[in-house]
């Protein structure tokens, strides 16, 4: 989304920093300012920063500042050492500052993850693009603004995509939606629905619907999550995706070890994510730290059974995601191999 030139001033910006000492946009004038919301437990988030992170170490030399914006969707999400070690994690060197109390998304007038803002050499909004994609689009628009401050400036090609399934010609299918698994938001399939803010067991009969999710055992359900207590503790869900991510922390009892089933058997390694681990016929991940899991990757959309089973209390699942472009030749490739 183009903005007008010189209608819309950012807001000032900035209390607790990482990477970086505090800046504000008013000493940071002159320069190209791209404004990154995001959140490290978000899918979306995490598949556009190593766009961002590859605009900030193409054009900081160039009077581009990339300022990422972490505004939290979960409790944990709050805390300095949980962004600083997904920070790290993901490999941001450019400067994140801390929106725990949601002032700058407030500021902003914002309302997605993620979200970015290219502000130009004036202090004004110039650019907006909410969601993944328009990669190149967002590039382009950096350089334009930086030719404005500098028009012999000899910038690079824009940056080739990143993934297959960022090439022209992907393929995006409409996946099983976001489902929160906390009563707050959460979407729960059980006859009775949730028990809210107590522990109670859970059980399900007869045929699976889509777009909620099943609790099998003794969980105990919070506004934002719902936590095992049981020893045989099932979540199961039918969706319609190619790959499935889920947000999970493991409480005081860490790491805890967790069975993922896919239409009634281990994932094979070609469906492995690198957190699914496979030994003895049985594929599996351990929880630890708060954050998201990638629990299964297909490689093609299609509709699926998906059951975690823990014999661990202690477990806090927050919420699914779906991923479901996948690279249309790999597709018609992956189609012909199965026939």
């Amino acid at each position: 989304m183009i903005v007008e030139k010189g209608r819309v001033r950012a807001p000032e910006i900035g209390r607790v920093w990482l990477n970086s000492a505090p800046l504000n946009l008013r000493q940071l004038r002159g320069k190209v300012v791209l404004i990154d919301f995001w959140d490290y437990t978000c899918i979306n988030c995490l598949r556009t920063l190593p766009y961002v992170q590859g605009w900030h170490q193409r054009y900081s030399d160039m009077g581009l500042v990339v300022i990422g914006i972490h505004t939290p969707e979960f409790t944990f999400a709050q805390y300095e050492t949980n962004v600083e070690r997904g920070m790290q994690e993901y490999g941001l060197t450019y400067p994140i500052v801390i929106d725990s109390n949601y002032e700058l998304w407030q500021a902003f007038a914002n309302r997605y993850w993620p979200a970015k803002y290219i502000i130009d050499k004036d202090g004004y909004i110039r650019f907006a693009h909410f969601g993944e994609g328009a990669y190149a689009e967002t590039e382009a628009q950096i350089q334009t603004m930086l030719r404005e401050g500098n028009p012999e400036a000899q910038l690079p090609p824009v940056m080739q995509p990143i993934r297959e399934s960022d090439v022209a010609g992907a393929v995006c299918y409409q996946p099983t939606p976001e489902l929160y698994l906390g009563h707050r938001r959460g979407r729960l399939g059980n006859e009775g629905g949730f028990v809210e803010d107590e522990t109670s067991n859970y059980g399900f009969t007869g045929e699976l619907k889509d777009q909620v999710f099943y609790l099998r055992g003794r969980w105990h359900s919070t506004a934002e999550y719902v936590s095992s207590v049981g020893t045989e503790g099932s979540i199961v869900l039918r969706y319609e995706a190619a790959a499935v991510n889920l947000v999970m922390g493991a409480g005081e009892d860490s790491p805890i070890e967790v069975e993922v089933l896919q239409d009634g058997l281990p994932l094979t390694q070609l469906q492995a994510t690198p957190d699914i681990r496979i030994s003895k016929l049985t594929s599996f991940l351990r929880v630890h730290r708060p954050r998201m899991y990638a629990l299964v990757d297909n490689h093609n959309f299609g509709p699926h059974l998906l059951e975690l089973r823990c014999k661990t209390p202690g477990l806090r699942a927050y919420a699914f995601t779906f991923t479901s472009c996948v690279d249309k030749s790999a597709s018609v490739a992956q189609s012909g191999a199965a026939r």
